[in-house]
């Protein structure tokens, strides 16, 4: 998932060509302050001109009680984006308010996402999963929470560990997708991949980023490799003949393999399919 400032056209424009799942229009952090506007303007022109193709278009607005939130959700709320991203969430209250803002602005067709970029929010994040049914995904803002965490950058991330760890596990609980923060050092591309592969292995679904030199390591770390593919195939097959065979387990390659393995194959291999789609479109 890319955020995209919404003050640079440059970026709006190259956006519609770079390999990401999801763009993230930003509208907050990113932009000075005698640019929102503007910058809500060219992001709403950017979405309407189109051309983005099948990449998720999801808009992040600022803070609803700062001069421009509200605002924010009323342009974007109607022109065709596939989810609102709300910032600075600690409170199933905090929920319940970017909903009912984006529903009196005409978006109540919409999911949202939510940030979580505080130890408050990492506290309450089962309360904030529960609020809604239409939380698609729960974001972390990791460099604002090693922040006040008074946390130091490490290449194993142990100041973090607990906070990615407790949020992935209550966005497993609820059936929210739970993607990764950004990384600050663009040129570090080592710790970069370190990051990818550390909360893949965890479970996450994915990456936030902020420079598109990213994306290469990003994707090759969330993408199932073709022998993962493979042994996903010859998993579900092989649990299948030892099911009719009157076996619940078998031993496969070494490894034990159970019924909620095939899940987790199946999962494998829709997941490969759709990048498949996604990048033949």
């Amino acid at each position: 998932m890319l955020y995209v400032p919404g003050c640079f056209t440059r970026f709006l424009n190259k956006a519609r060509s770079l390999k990401v799942d999801s763009v993230i229009f930003d509208l907050g952090d990113s932009v000075l302050v005698e640019n929102k506007e503007l910058s809500r303007t060219q992001v709403v022109e950017a979405i309407l001109s189109g051309g983005y193709g099948r990449r998720e278009l999801v808009v992040r607005v600022n803070d609803l009680d700062s001069p421009w939130g509200q605002d924010d959700v009323k342009a974007i709320a109607k022109i065709g984006v596939d989810a609102v991203l709300f910032p600075n969430i600690e409170s199933k209250q905090d929920v319940l308010d970017a909903l009912d803002a984006l529903d009196a602005a005409g978006g109540s067709h919409l999911p949202i996402m939510v940030m979580i970029e505080s130890p408050l929010a990492v506290l309450r994040a089962e309360d904030i999963a529960s609020a809604s049914n239409r939380i698609a995904c729960l974001i972390l803002a990791t460099s604002d929470l090693i922040t006040q965490l008074h946390g130091r950058k490490t290449p194993d991330r142990i100041p973090l560990q607990y906070s990615l760890a407790h949020v992935l596990l209550v966005g497993r609980a609820y059936k929210r997708a739970v993607v990764d923060g950004i990384s600050i050092d663009i040129k570090d591309m080592h710790s970069f991949e370190m990051a990818c592969r550390l909360t893949r292995d965890l479970g996450f679904d994915g990456k936030s980023l902020v420079h598109p030199n990213q994306l290469a390591y990003c994707n090759d770390a969330f993408t199932p490799k073709a022998t993962e593919i493979a042994f996903a195939y010859e998993v579900i097959q092989a649990l299948d003949n030892a099911h009719q065979a009157g076996r619940g387990t078998i031993m496969l390659n070494g490894r034990l393999v159970e019924q909620h393995h095939v899940a987790a194959s199946k999962r494998t291999i829709a997941l490969a399919q759709m990048i498949k789609e996604l990048e033949a479109a």
